[in-house]
């Protein structure tokens, strides 16, 4: 891509926080996610990304972009480009703090509005089937009947997504732009409504400002450069993984245990490292994958 024709691509976690800077752009997309008219979405707040914990022992919640809509509702919204092990928790673990954190200790119950996390994904994230979007509610095992809606998860699966849309659901609209390659793909998305025009053009303008564009390549180099240390990590940890395997199917003494033991310890390096190249302590390690000090050590040699 030469610089004359370079554009930002909102699969990039920075471009898309940009994105959503824009009060149109945000109002669309936003609309889009509840099955709305633009029309019928009022005004909508950006809020800080930073979620406050209880005590020094809380995780602290980062979140990419979060929106205060005017009823109330509060929604979060992540891109993530690369495929993440922990997801699910970590998706439940924002959605948890967002909801937690609208009263203080002693405030009514009746206070708390709903709460929607919003993961965009570019990779397969469920592959045993092939919905591209779908949306996740608390709900009775038995009857299905809906338990609360204060509490939603909104999950897009960018890779799944038909090469041809041919649907009136304006969600998969926005994930078709969102996995634009060129100039002209968001080009000719742009002629579609104003929501997307107005999303390009700001695409165009943030591309044209050195700054936000030199901002924008230091991530996407920070993002390959983490791909390729847990790429490297990952085969690091399958030696390892192999070894400690071998030896705890050795000490069970049977074939059964040797599988069982590689397996085990395959798993184990895999997580260790993992967790490592997220910042990790060896002792916070040790102590979520409920292990010694001395073989997350082990491991990381």
């Amino acid at each position: 891509m030469t610089k004359d024709n370079f554009i930002m691509l909102p699969t990039v976690d920075f471009c898309f926080k940009e994105l959503m800077q824009n009060p149109k752009v945000r109002k669309g997309f936003i609309s889009a996610l509840l099955n709305l008219s633009p029309d019928e979405v009022e005004d909508t707040v950006l809020l800080p990304t930073l979620l406050s914990r209880d005590s020094t022992d809380d995780k602290l919640g980062i979140m990419d972009v979060r929106v205060l809509l005017k009823e109330g509702t509060q929604m979060n919204m992540e891109m993530q480009v690369k495929y993440f092990e922990y997801w699910d928790e970590r998706a439940l673990f924002y959605l948890s703090k967002m909801f937690d954190s609208q009263i203080r200790k002693g405030e009514s119950y009746e206070k708390l509005q709903k709460c929607i996390h919003v993961s965009i994904l570019d990779f397969i994230h469920f592959p045993n089937d092939k919905e591209c979007y779908r949306r996740i509610h608390f709900r009775d095992d038995k009857t299905s009947h809906l338990y609360s809606d204060k509490m939603e998860l909104q999950i897009l699966e960018l890779k799944k997504l038909p090469s041809d849309v041919k649907t009136s659901q304006d969600v998969l609209t926005w994930m078709k732009f969102f996995s634009g390659k060129s100039r002209k793909e968001f080009q000719n998305m742009a002629k579609t409504n104003e929501y997307l025009d107005e999303a390009y053009n700001t695409l165009l303008n943030l591309s044209a400002d050195e700054k936000k564009r030199l901002e924008y390549e230091a991530r996407e180099k920070a993002l390959k450069d983490y791909n390729t240390q847990i790429s490297s990590a990952e085969k690091r940890g399958l030696k390892a993984g192999e070894e400690i395997g071998r030896k705890a199917g050795e000490e069970i003494g049977r074939k059964a245990g040797e599988e069982s033991g590689l397996r085990r310890g395959i798993q184990e390096a895999r997580q260790v490292f993992k967790l490592y190249m997220q910042g990790k302590s060896p002792e916070e390690i040790a102590d979520l994958c409920d292990i010694s000090i001395d073989k997350v050590k082990q491991i990381l040699e």
